[in-house]
């Protein structure tokens, strides 16, 4: 992993600890949650307070998240909100900390200004022992306090104000006005700096987990479903309309395209879809170099061509679908007909512009292995843990790629391939009612042909 690291494409923007100051405030939170310490004097941290390196030291890369599911987190500036979150078991956990931090962003930064702030994003789910438990889950509460209970303490101290001042003789209450004296040195004057942190709930409607080997659960759409990625008789009984797995490539992709969640990448507005479709067989070809066990370096698009030409034949039928869609697309070819029994299905798709356009990415890039820039954007877990098991040629190419051309524009990337981030009258609407057109009418790879 050392050259995704050297690279920026691991571990990057995580905040880096060092000053003993903040140091000695982790170690009081970490205390506080873990009962542990690290014996560090730096180190670095992701949006929920998580080091990687203290993992290492305690040889534990979950202790902020000892059960999976109510995940802890520390926070010792509001510089974190723009860090990334590792080991996430849930897809949506990065977002509502991030939520949480931009909604009370001028009390956390008060507040950290003076101790470190520790919380939890907890639900009324404490253990899964069974996958059914995650259909549980619906709503995330976050509650959060300095170490010192300085949010308590100006809570407790905003109590006594009022009775002070509601008490007729409020002023001749020794012990009243000794514990108004004592909680306002630890908070300080409450009545002009207001101090107060509300606890805040976040719906999940719609979420991937990693739990169970990884599951996608949607229960806001036309047919709610959980969509497993290993088989799915081992979930047992679940109680959600359909059930399916990854292998299931017809059931998932009818269930795609009866809730309007995914539209071909030809038909996207805006998009570079030629572009896009070369883009994906050259990942194809990078794949298929691997079995000729062929040196890729810097391989240019003519090195790859090379690859193709001497594969013949034996070209994978991913990069055969693709190269028949991109001749239709550029004008010399008929409109080809893939069919989601198609190995190049997936890869000629990508999420209609809606509240869960990442997570239906995410899934997407599941079902489209191969093209590991859409991967490493969508589904970081699976990209790490497919980068793994690549040969030390596959991971040169692919690291040096992401630096050259993702890197550099990392929004210019995602918008030409996914589009705008939807708007707040997109994120709103229950399922997108896109104008329905021919391709609409007969599915994605009907009988059409191109219009010369």
């Amino acid at each position: 992993m050392k050259r995704l690291i050297q690279h920026g494409l691991m571990f990057g923007n995580l905040v880096e600890i060092s000053s003993p100051a903040l140091i000695e405030r982790y170690n009081r939170a970490l205390k506080h949650l873990t009962g542990k310490t690290t014996q560090l004097t730096d180190f670095h941290i992701d949006i929920s307070g998580y080091s990687p390196e203290i993992g290492d030291e305690l040889g534990n890369d979950i202790y902020l998240n000892p059960n999976g599911c109510n995940r802890q987190f520390i926070l010792l500036t509001t510089a974190q909100k723009a860090a990334p979150l590792l080991n996430a078991k849930f897809s949506t956990s990065r977002g509502i900390l991030r939520q949480f931090y931009e909604a009370n962003e001028a009390q956390l930064f008060a507040l950290t200004a003076r101790d470190a702030v520790a919380g939890e994003l907890a639900n009324s789910v404490y253990e899964m022992n069974t996958p059914a438990r995650l259909l549980d889950i619906r709503r995330i509460t976050i509650e959060a306090d300095t170490i010192g209970g300085h949010v308590a303490d100006a809570a407790k101290l905003g109590q006594l104000i009022d009775r002070f001042r509601s008490t007729p003789d409020g002023w001749r209450n020794d012990l009243l006005i000794a514990e108004m004296i004592g909680l306002a040195k630890r908070t300080g004057d409450v009545t002009r700096v207001p101090i107060s942190l509300p606890a805040m709930g976040f719906e999940q409607p719609n979420f991937w987990t990693s739990h169970f080997g990884g599951l996608y659960v949607f229960r806001t759409v036309k047919a709610p479903a959980v969509i497993s990625v290993g088989p799915v008789q081992d979930l047992g009984e679940m109680p959600v309309g359909q059930v399916m797995d990854l292998s299931m490539r017809n059931m998932v992709a009818d269930w795609l395209e009866r809730n309007g969640l995914v539209e071909p990448i030809v038909k996207a507005r805006g998009m570079d879809s030629a572009a896009v479709l070369r883009q994906k067989m050259d990942f194809i070809l990078v794949d298929a170099a691997e079995a000729l066990e062929l040196d890729l370096g810097n391989a240019t698009r003519t090195d790859l061509r090379k690859i193709a030409h001497r594969l013949g034949a034996a070209l994978p039928d991913e990069f055969k679908g693709l190269a028949r869609l991109l001749s239709w697309v550029e004008g010399g070819g008929d409109w080809p007909r893939i069919t989601s029994e198609h190995p190049a299905y997936f890869y000629t798709l990508r999420s209609r512009p809606h509240a869960d356009r990442d997570l239906v990415n995410m899934l997407l890039s599941q079902l489209a292995p191969l093209d590991v820039r859409q991967m490493f954007i969508t589904h970081k877990e699976l990209f790490y843990a497919s980068y793994a098991t690549w040969s030390d040629r596959k991971r040169g190419y692919v690291a040096d790629f992401l630096a050259r051309e993702y890197q550099v524009d990392k929004a210019g990337a995602r918008a030409a391939l996914f589009g705008p981030e939807p708007g707040m009258d997109e994120a709103e609407r229950p399922e997108p009612k896109p104008s329905p057109t021919m391709v609409d009418l007969v599915g994605p790879w009907g009988a059409l042909r191109k219009r010369s």
